[in-house]
């Protein structure tokens, strides 16, 4: 009778870890792994998982997402926030990934991070630009090896983007969520080459890009009443938080994302039956402003003040396992 009750108990201990670790993915529940280990990257070009070293994963995320001509500190900067980033969504307890459960993340930057291997680099930067800028990345990675963002302990979410047009955004004004990390700060030194764009649009095509569920928007231009757009309110760093369309309200973010503007800190005027838009920056404004740490390294920052800066009471340290 002892021993039979010994295996049950023995049987239910096991049975209990296979469930805590081995736990089906709809469940979203991310797999609890030694820090450090590989990364399992979904790539959409394939449609299959590759399974690659942390840092490797991180070389790769930094040549996609930021130009590898950019000063060295930048590059440092970009690196920890990848790595940040990644640590999220592979230790236990973090963020899972729903669209693809079989992988910690993917290669499609609307998702997340972009991702781009050493062949994809070849084609993008010629023989002699890998040469160049491959080692170049590389080591931007190798010096901040480890080094991740945390406040109060944990894991930050580090969003970051390209440009602000001089000043970054909150996370509740953009998102319905808040973070007390990701708050608005001066960009003084945001050097993105093209920071105003001008596009125009037919006030036909603006209403059939903002008509919920493809339908016709209220008082469209064939309707005998005139288009309106009015701001409604505005985010602390002054950009349109919420608009007003033949009175049907938008998120600025949501007209950005429909019309495809490159940002969401837009002024707009009408001219005739065209609806004529100026921009100012690229990105949502969130975080770490990337042309905004170029100016900053090229002012003599470091990364850890380039991204303190920009991820308001964080900390640069390293990670346990990494």
């Amino acid at each position: 009778m002892r021993l039979r009750c010994g295996l049950f108990l023995l049987a239910v201990a096991v049975a209990a870890f296979v469930c805590r670790f081995y736990a089906p993915s709809w469940r979203h529940q991310v797999e609890i792994r030694p820090v450090g280990e590989q990364i399992r990257l979904y790539r959409h070009a394939t449609g299959r998982v590759e399974i690659l070293p942390l840092e490797e994963y991180v070389v790769g995320v930094v040549a996609a997402e930021m130009p590898a001509a950019f000063p060295l500190e930048a590059l440092k900067a970009q690196a920890v926030a990848a790595r940040t980033y990644a640590l999220r969504r592979i230790l236990g307890g973090g963020v899972a990934n729903r669209l693809h459960p079989e992988a910690d993340l993917c290669d499609d930057p609307q998702h997340g991070q972009a991702y781009l291997d050493r062949e994809e680099l070849k084609r993008r930067w010629g023989p002699l630009g890998y040469y160049r800028y491959y080692y170049r990345v590389r080591r931007a990675v190798e010096e901040t090896e480890g080094l991740v963002l945390t406040y109060q302990g944990q894991l930050i979410e580090p969003v970051y983007h390209a440009s602000c047009g001089g000043r970054t955004e909150s996370a509740g004004e953009i998102w319905q969520v808040d973070l007390p990390y990701l708050r608005s700060v001066p960009c003084p030194y945001d050097a993105y080459p093209e920071p105003v764009e001008k596009r125009s649009f037919t006030i036909a095509a603006v209403e059939r890009a903002l008509s919920p569920n493809g339908g016709v928007m209220p008082a469209a231009a064939g309707g005998g009443k005139p288009f309106t757009m009015e701001l409604t309110r505005v985010t602390a760093a002054g950009r349109p938080k919420k608009v007003v369309v033949n009175g049907v309200a938008f998120r600025a973010t949501e007209v950005r994302e429909r019309l495809g503007l490159k940002s969401s800190r837009f002024t707009w005027r009408i001219e005739g039956d065209r609806l004529c838009f100026t921009t100012i920056g690229y990105g949502h404004g969130v975080g770490l402003c990337q042309y905004g740490a170029k100016g900053m390294a090229e002012h003599g920052y470091n990364f850890r003040q380039i991204l303190t800066h920009y991820y308001s009471g964080v900390k640069v340290t390293k990670y346990p396992g990494v």
